[in-house]
């Protein structure tokens, strides 16, 4: 297990106030978050079938966890995220222009290495906007993230001043760079090193523009080709003071549109996704367009309340060593 803390840590909450914190937190940032952005709840599915389409590929690598359903007589996959389902609810639920919808998400990624921010069991908020064809450039994505980044900013405010042992990590405001510039600024740095350290100069900053190749040929990150218009997105990334290093707490976008789509499948070689149902509908036109994302409920626990694992947080399974080494270091998990 990669990255533990070399000294003895002790965590700053017992384990029962913790659970407690932990509610603390999701009630919190949800209702903040739901308010600012006018989206409504609905529930979502663990699982889908993988003929139309509407799991998450990920980097194209992991392949999900899957099962045979009886009744069907046909295989059903573990969501990875809700990227493109969202989209298809906005529909479905006839949301209007400029309000969304949120849900929990939860998925099993098994093919997930493990360490201290990453787990086989992932929770999130997916979020969802509708907006129109005006509403696709920068500045409009500018204000959205502006906006979430608001109710975590706020969030940490309510969280410090309720328990009163938690340092004040977060500046008011949130620092937008492209991967490009980022690159130019570090460019003998690996990717995850420009990260953190452009957020310990920053604290908390927006890294957009992810998915083409940078000036090396190489993306700053893999990027699926069929939700995010990788010309409008990114990641939300804070500094973590406990690691001395940049954490990723949300990845979002504004959502491909018929000629980004082509484009970037063209540029994957995926153009046989234009056979399912998702894809055909962006084609069609007969999806309305959108911006979305995925907010880490553990990874923002973790970061609010101070915690050296994610396992103090959420409970998942690991190695009896890795335990065994933790315990050593003062971390014990859920």
């Amino acid at each position: 297990m990669k990255r533990i803390l070399d000294s003895k840590y002790k965590s700053k909450l017992t384990l029962t106030e913790t659970q407690i914190a932990i509610k603390f937190v999701k009630d919190t940032f949800q209702k903040e978050l739901a308010k600012k952005l006018k989206l409504l709840r609905v529930s979502a599915p663990l699982f889908v079938l993988p003929k139309t389409g509407l799991n998450d590929n990920l980097s194209g690598k992991e392949e999900p966890v899957s099962f045979k359903v009886l009744h069907l007589g046909e295989e059903a996959e573990i969501v990875h995220s809700l990227a493109k389902w969202k989209r298809i609810a906005l529909d479905k639920y006839e949301i209007e222009l400029h309000n969304g919808l949120y849900t929990d998400m939860n998925a099993i990624r098994k093919e997930e290495e493990l360490d201290f921010i990453h787990s086989l069991y992932v929770d999130q908020w997916d979020w969802e906007m509708s907006i129109s064809k005006e509403d696709r450039t920068f500045s409009y994505l500018k204000s959205i993230v502006k906006k979430i980044y608001k109710c975590i900013y706020d969030l940490e405010v309510k969280v410090n001043r309720k328990y009163q042992v938690f340092a004040q990590k977060l500046p008011k405001n949130i620092y937008f760079i492209s991967t490009s510039e980022l690159e130019k600024m570090y460019p003998n740095l690996s990717r995850k090193e420009r990260e953190d350290e452009i957020t310990r100069t920053y604290k908390a900053v927006f890294l957009y523009q992810i998915g083409y190749p940078l000036k090396d040929n190489r993306p700053h990150d893999t990027r699926a080709a069929d939700y995010d218009d990788w010309e409008l997105n990114g990641d939300i990334l804070v500094y973590y003071p406990l690691y001395d290093m940049a954490l990723e707490l949300s990845s979002m976008g504004i959502r491909v549109d018929k000629e980004s789509l082509i484009k970037q499948l063209t540029f994957k070689n995926e153009l046989y996704k234009l056979n399912n149902d998702y894809c055909r509908a962006i084609i069609d036109e007969s999806l309305p367009l959108s911006i979305g994302g995925g907010i880490g409920q553990s990874r923002l626990c973790m970061f609010m309340l101070e915690k050296a694992h994610i396992g103090e947080v959420q409970v998942s399974l690991w190695k009896e060593e890795d335990l065994k080494e933790l315990q050593e270091k003062g971390i014990y998990l859920l």
